[in-house]
C-alpha cells in the first residue's frame, strides 16, 4: 500500500494538534480541581496544606464541565485518529483530505470553546455533529475503498 506523503503529513499535523488539545484538557481539569479545591478521591485531600485551603471530596460544576468536555474529546478524537490513519490509505485527493482534517480539528476546538464558555445550544451540538460527520465520512470512504 502506498500513502501520499503530503496527505500523511497533513494527517500527522492535525492529529498532533487534537492529541495535544486532549492532553491540555487533562491539565485544565486538574486546574479546575485546584481552583475549586474539589477533588474526586479522599487521598487527594489528605495533605495538611491542602486541607487548610478547604479541600473537599465531591463534585463541582466547574470541574465537571471541563471533565465532560475532555470526555467528549476522548469519544471523538480517538475514532478520528484511527479512521484518519486508515483513510489516508484510500488515496484521497490532498485537497479533500486537508479539508476533512481541518474541518474536524476546527470543530473540536470550537466545541471546547463553546462548552467551556457556556454558549447556548445549538452551538455545541453543531460543532459536535460536524466532527461526527467527518468521522462518518471517513468511515464510509474506508468501507467503499476496501470492499
Amino acid at each position: 500500500m502506498d500513502v501520499d506523503r503530503e496527505v500523511f503529513g497533513a494527517f500527522a499535523f492535525y492529529a498532533a494538534i487534537v492529541t495535544g488539545k486532549m492532553v491540555i484538557m487533562s491539565l485544565l481539569t486538574a486546574r479546575q480541581r485546584f481552583k475549586t479545591m474539589t477533588f474526586i478521591a479522599s487521598e487527594d485531600t489528605d495533605d495538611p496544606v491542602i486541607k487548610k485551603l478547604g479541600a473537599k471530596v465531591g463534585v463541582h460544576e466547574d470541574v465537571e464541565r471541563v471533565r465532560r468536555a475532555h470526555q467528549n474529546d476522548l469519544e471523538n478524537i480517538i475514532p478520528f485518529l484511527i479512521l484518519g490513519l486508515i483513510y489516508i490509505f484510500t488515496n484521497p485527493a490532498f485537497a479533500t483530505a486537508l479539508f476533512v482534517f481541518r474541518l474536524f480539528v476546527g470543530a473540536r476546538i470550537l466545541h471546547t470553546i463553546v462548552y467551556l464558555m457556556i454558549i447556548p445550544q445549538p452551538a455545541r451540538a453543531l460543532t459536535f455533529f460536524v466532527g461526527v460527520g467527518v468521522n462518518l465520512f471517513m468511515a464510509c470512504k474506508i468501507v467503499v475503498a476496501f470492499m
